[in-house]
C-alpha cells in the first residue's frame, strides 16, 4: 500500500501544482490569481460573516473541530483558497479532485489512502471536491460511507445550491456556508496586497494604478476577486513601461482589460432565482426604478427575455388583476412584441409593460378567489350544477323522455331584463369567491357588485 502514499493525488496544491515546502515562490507562469492564493488566515480577504473573530467557522477551525464542510457562492469569491487554508491550519493532509474530471475510482483511491494514512500515520486526510454538485448521484454517494466512519474530512465547493444540486444525504453530513461575492474594499486590500507583493505578486515591478482605474476595476469585477487579478495581469503585460521604468496603469488601460463587467449570474442557479424574485417583488411593491434596475440586470446577463415576458404577463393578473385590467393586456402585447422583434428592441417593450404594472393600483382578489374555489372543490363535497343552468342539450333529451321539470324552463336570460341583470341562483349554495378592493376600478366594480349580491339575496330569501 505504500504507493498510494506517493500517489498523485497527495502530490498536487488545491489548484493542481505541485506541492512544495510552503516557502518556495510559485512559478512565474502560473496566473496571477492563483499565485496570490493566500497562503494563511490573515491573508484572506472577505466573508468576516463567517471567518470573523467568534464566527462558527473560524471557532470550528481553531479548535479543530469539524467533519465536512460544503462551501457555497459565486465565482472567485475564495472558495477554493479557503478549503486549502483550512487543511493547513488543521494540518491535515490535502487531496484535490474536481467534479468535472474525477470519477469514482478516483474517489475510492483517495478514500483507501485516507484511511492507511489514518491507520499508519494517525494523520487526517482532506478530500477537497471542487464543482460538486457536478458529480452525479452515483459518484456522491461513494462519500457517505467515508464520512460516515470518519475515515476523512470532506469540504465540497460550488456556485450552484446545495439544497438543490447536491444529495440530501451528503448535505445533511455536512455544515454548510454561503460565501458572499467580496466588497469593494476587500477587493482594494487585494489589489494592494499584489502591488506590493515582491515574491508572487508585483511587487518587484514599478506600477502607478491611477486611483480612478483601481476603482473601476474593484466596480466592474462584481465581487470575483479572480476576474480582478486577471484583468490586472493583463493590464500590465500589455502596457510598456515609461522613459523611468513605471508601468503608469491609467483609467483607459483597465477599461481596455476589462471591456464588459462580469456580474454574478447564472442561468439556473440562485443569482437567477434571487433576481427574478427581486423584479417581481417590485413590480408588486409599486417601485418602477428597482423594477427597471432588476430588470436591466436580467437582460445584461443574458436572461432569456421569454421568461422576463412570461413572469409579467403572470404579475399583471396576479398583482394588478381587476384593479387595472388594461395591465394584462400591455403585458401580453409586450410578449407578443418580444416574440416578434427580439432583442436588443425587446427591451423597451419589456421596460413599458413592467413599468405599468408597478405603476398601476394593486389587487390580487381575482387571484385569490381561484385559489380559494379550486381548494373547496379539492377538498368539498362538489356541488351539482343547478337544473335550471344544464345545457339545452341535456334539457331537450330529458323533455323527450318525458322528464323535463318547471326548475328547467326557469332560465332566464339576463339580457332580457333591465341593466342585463337578473338575479338568479348560479350556485346551489351561496358563496363569496371575489371580494374586490378600493383600488383603482376595483372599486367601482365593488360598487356594482354590493348591489347585485344584495338582489341575489334577496332573491335567496323568496325560496
Amino acid at each position: 500500500m505504500d504507493e498510494l502514499f506517493e500517489h498523485p493525488l497527495t502530490e498536487k496544491n488545491i489548484d493542481g501544482t505541485v506541492k512544495t515546502d510552503g516557502n518556495s515562490p510559485p512559478p512565474p507562469q502560473m496566473p496571477l490569481a492563483a499565485r496570490m492564493r493566500p497562503r494563511v488566515l490573515d491573508e484572506y480577504f472577505g466573508q468576516q460573516h463567517i471567518l470573523g473573530k467568534g464566527k462558527l467557522l473560524r471557532r470550528a477551525v481553531e479548535a479543530d473541530r469539524f467533519t465536512s464542510l460544503i462551501f457555497y457562492g459565486p465565482p472567485g469569491v475564495g472558495k477554493t483558497s479557503l478549503a486549502e487554508l483550512i487543511s493547513q491550519r488543521t494540518d491535515s493532509r490535502f487531496i484535490n479532485l474536481s467534479g468535472v474530471e474525477s470519477n469514482v475510482a478516483e474517489i475510492r483511491l483517495a478514500a483507501e489512502s485516507a484511511l492507511q494514512f489514518l491507520r499508519t500515520r494517525k494523520q487526517m486526510t482532506t478530500l477537497f471536491v471542487d464543482e460538486i454538485h457536478r458529480f452525479n448521484k452515483a459518484q456522491q454517494d461513494v462519500l457517505l460511507p467515508h464520512i460516515e466512519r470518519g475515515t476523512m474530512r470532506f469540504i465540497g465547493a460550488t456556485t450552484h445550491n446545495p439544497y438543490f444540486y447536491v444529495n440530501s444525504p451528503l448535505v445533511s453530513r455536512s455544515q454548510v456556508f454561503q460565501l458572499e461575492p467580496l466588497d469593494e474594499d476587500d477587493l482594494q486590500s487585494i489589489l494592494d496586497a499584489t502591488l506590493n507583493d515582491s515574491e508572487r505578486g508585483l511587487g518587484r515591478l514599478s506600477i502607478n494604478l491611477l486611483p480612478e482605474a483601481a476603482s473601476h476595476l474593484t466596480r466592474m469585477c462584481d465581487g470575483d476577486a479572480r476576474k480582478l487579478l486577471t484583468a490586472l495581469e493583463l493590464a500590465i503585460l500589455t502596457t510598456e513601461p515609461d522613459d523611468e521604468g513605471i508601468y503608469q496603469i491609467n483609467l483607459t488601460i483597465v477599461e481596455e482589460s476589462i471591456q464588459r463587467k462580469t456580474i454574478v449570474y447564472d442561468g439556473d442557479g440562485d443569482a437567477h432565482y434571487d433576481t427574478i424574485s427581486a423584479f417581481i417583488k417590485s413590480m408588486r411593491g409599486s417601485d418602477p426604478d428597482a423594477t427597471i434596475y432588476w430588470l436591466a440586470k436580467m437582460l445584461y446577463a443574458g436572461e432569456d427575455i421569454r421568461f422576463i415576458a412570461r413572469r409579467i404577463v403572470i404579475a399583471a393578473s396576479e398583482d394588478v388583476g381587476m384593479a387595472d385590467s388594461n395591465a394584462l393586456q400591455v403585458a401580453v402585447a409586450a410578449q407578443q412584441a418580444v416574440e416578434f422583434i427580439g432583442m436588443p428592441e425587446a427591451r423597451i417593450p419589456l421596460a413599458h409593460a413592467a413599468i405599468y404594472i408597478a405603476t398601476a393600483p394593486k389587487s390580487n382578489r381575482a387571484y385569490l378567489a381561484i385559489d380559494t374555489a379550486t381548494r373547496d372543490i379539492a377538498k368539498g363535497r362538489t356541488l351539482a350544477v343547478p337544473v335550471h343552468l344544464r345545457s339545452k342539450t341535456r334539457k331537450k333529451l330529458a323533455t323527450e323522455g318525458g322528464a323535463a321539470s318547471k326548475e328547467e324552463a326557469n332560465y332566464a336570460y339576463a339580457h332580457d331584463y333591465d341593466e342585463g341583470f337578473v338575479p338568479q341562483a348560479y350556485l346551489p349554495e351561496g358563496r363569496v369567491y371575489y371580494e374586490p378592493t378600493a383600488h383603482g376600478l376595483e372599486k367601482r366594480i365593488g360598487e356594482r357588485l354590493d348591489y347585485w349580491r344584495e338582489q341575489f339575496e334577496k332573491q335567496r330569501g323568496k325560496k
